[in-house]
């Protein structure tokens, strides 16, 4: 039986890093349960000359065994303990971009870019086919997208990426960002931004990228696509075609930095009253075998209630010990833990 070390990336915010060691024991013990099939033990916290690692036995680690692990959140770098000794793993991340595409926009209420890694993670390899998170070009939706931090994730990743979300501002700003970052980057790509209309009504605006990683892929039609809709994501079901999606991936409105807002009822602290509406909606837009995950403030939407939500829905809850331990402090107003569900 061999031990291994993962070392922590140095560079999360002070709050999330104390938090940092214990996601990742989470996010390891999901992987072990679905992707890895058991085959790691004694997953732990270990301090190694001083310095904090997440280490874990196995009898050896298989080229894919790596290449999951290659992709934890929080992961900096990989070793095999000789003794005394840490021999380096070389990793193989999925990242198909540059890493500031998802750290060089802030704003006041962004979510922890770790985290929606963590998030999309911990959803990937839950759904019915574990290894479709490295073999396939996965299609993701975050029906409350923001400013596209789960978006920006996922084209990381080499997946389709389709946003919603109501706010105008927060559309006006993920489209002005990504066309500037693609320049920037001197990637081939395509943009347009679309009015969305029904029964000669305006309901929303589209604004859609195809992007190629190089010049020859993006002239041969091997693009990356991100989609943006602004409107309301109670029309989700109107805008999208069923089952098209592999993954959902959101965060539930945290009642802090912004209200919830959905069904022209204005704004609310809990996000419940919207997510009881939505997320029959949105599980339709999922494929049988696929995968929803949605973080949340406890404050304001209990665990037990939202998982209620979830098993209504006709998805089946997640919630054995593995996926019990993501709860996490944020600020003194956000404590936030994950569901994740699979859709039957």
């Amino acid at each position: 039986m061999a031990t291994f070390a993962l070392l922590i990336l140095p560079a999360f915010n002070r709050v999330y890093g104390e938090s940092a060691i214990r996601l990742t024991l989470g996010e390891l013990a999901v992987f072990n349960r679905t992707a890895l099939g058991g085959r790691v033990g004694d997953i732990a916290e270990t301090r190694i000359a001083g310095v904090p690692y997440v280490t874990f036995e196995a009898d050896e680690l298989t080229d894919l065994d790596v290449r999951f692990l290659s992709n934890l959140s929080s992961m900096y770098a990989l070793f095999r303990r000789e003794g005394d000794l840490l021999r380096p793993i070389a990793v193989r991340p999925l990242d198909s971009f540059a890493s500031d595409l998802v750290t060089i926009l802030k704003y006041v209420g962004k979510t922890n870019e770790h985290f929606t890694r963590l998030l999309l993670n911990v959803t990937a390899v839950s759904a019915a086919r574990p290894a479709d998170m490295l073999e396939r070009k996965l299609s993701v939706l975050d029906p409350l997208c923001g400013r596209g931090t789960t978006l920006n994730q996922a084209l990381m990743y080499g997946y389709d990426a389709t946003g919603i979300d109501v706010d105008g501002k927060d559309f006006d700003a993920y489209s002005a960002f990504l066309r500037t970052w693609l320049k920037n980057h001197r990637l081939k790509h395509s943009a347009e931004t679309t009015p969305i209309r029904r029964e000669r009504a305006l309901v929303g605006r589209r604004f859609q990228v195809d992007i190629g990683r190089t010049k020859e892929r993006y002239k041969a039609g091997e693009v990356d696509r991100i989609t943006m809709i602004n409107a309301d994501t109670l029309r989700s079901r109107e805008l999208l075609r069923a089952r098209s999606f592999d993954l959902l991936v959101t965060d539930a409105p945290y009642g802090v930095q912004h209200g919830t807002r959905g069904g022209g009822e204005g704004l609310s602290r809990s996000p419940m009253a919207l997510l009881r509406r939505a997320v029959p909606l949105w599980r339709e837009l999922v494929r049988p075998g696929g995968a929803v995950g949605i973080s949340f403030n406890t404050y304001v939407a209990p665990r037990d209630e939202l998982a209620g939500v979830l098993a209504e829905s006709g998805l089946d809850v997640l919630d054995a010990e593995p996926y019990l331990g993501f709860e996490h402090r944020v600020d003194q107003a956000i404590t936030r833990d994950i569901l994740v569900a699979r859709v039957p």
